[in-house]
């Protein structure tokens, strides 16, 4: 047994683990939750920032059809700061109704944002405003009262939205537990801990990874929503330090959630 405590704000809150050797599933040991991307690290850092609150709620746009804009705003190759300020212009023009023309989204797309207080393009504006327009126009008509997979299935046939952006969609819209993105932070994170078969690839084998995760998820006792987000998070911060070196300087400022 590993014995472990929370501080937030001053509260100390004792944690009890499994044994570092012990299998959390088949193949997957715990390990410490000191040591970065261990079974116990991710418990704790999850444990952590549930207690303070956060990655609790993913909703992002107000119904359906904005959830599905801005998920098909970010994704690959586009910073998530960057969807976000796109979102927000499409919005307050009142392009996301899917009553919008494909040229409004793309004028409005391809004007200059600005971002940390320099101005930067939006990539893929023909692309995006095309996916966009016609994934808007044909949501206006599916049916919303569905479960988690029934929706994501739905999500499915619209135009640019594969596995990840629908179980993105699907995951925000319904705070739901039942599906996950797996995505590059995500995918590299499972790998490093053994999770997941360096061989198997999101784009060939993304339903048996999300299998996986989500067994993790329930093995070691937190929200799969949540634990999805903190390990984006956690991942996309740290960048390319997760791969090899620099591993050490990474342990004493990050354990404790911050």
């Amino acid at each position: 047994m590993q014995r472990l405590w929370i501080n937030i704000d001053g509260q100390i809150e004792e944690l009890h683990l499994p044994g570092r050797f012990q299998d959390v599933v088949p193949g997957v040991t715990w390990g410490s939750p000191d040591e970065l991307f261990t079974p116990s690290f991710w418990k704790y850092q999850s444990e952590a920032q549930i207690r303070r609150n956060r990655y609790v709620e993913h909703r992002l746009g107000r119904d359906l059809l904005e959830e599905i804009a801005v998920c098909l705003l970010g994704g690959y190759g586009i910073p998530a700061e960057m969807g976000i300020i796109a979102f927000e212009r499409l919005r307050q023009h009142g392009l996301l109704d899917g009553s919008a023309t494909e040229q409004g989204i793309l004028d409005q797309l391809s004007r200059p944002f600005e971002v940390a207080g320099r101005e930067r393009r939006y990539r893929f504006v023909g692309q995006k405003a095309s996916y966009l327009y016609r994934a808007l126009a044909l949501a206006k008509d599916l049916e919303t009262d569905l479960s988690a997979r029934e929706l994501r299935n739905s999500l499915l046939v619209l135009p640019g939205i594969g596995p990840k952006t629908a179980s993105w969609i699907v995951r925000n819209h319904l705070n739901s537990d039942d599906v996950a993105i797996i995505d590059i932070h995500l995918h590299r994170a499972c790998v490093m801990m053994n999770l997941f078969n360096q061989k198997m690839s999101p784009l060939k084998d993304y339903f048996r990874l999300e299998d996986l995760f989500l067994g993790f998820a329930q093995a070691i006792k937190v929200r799969a929503s949540v634990l999805d987000a903190v390990m984006w998070d956690f991942m996309r911060r740290i960048g390319p330090t997760a791969r090899t070196a620099g591993l050490e300087k990474w342990t004493g400022q990050l354990q404790l959630g911050i």
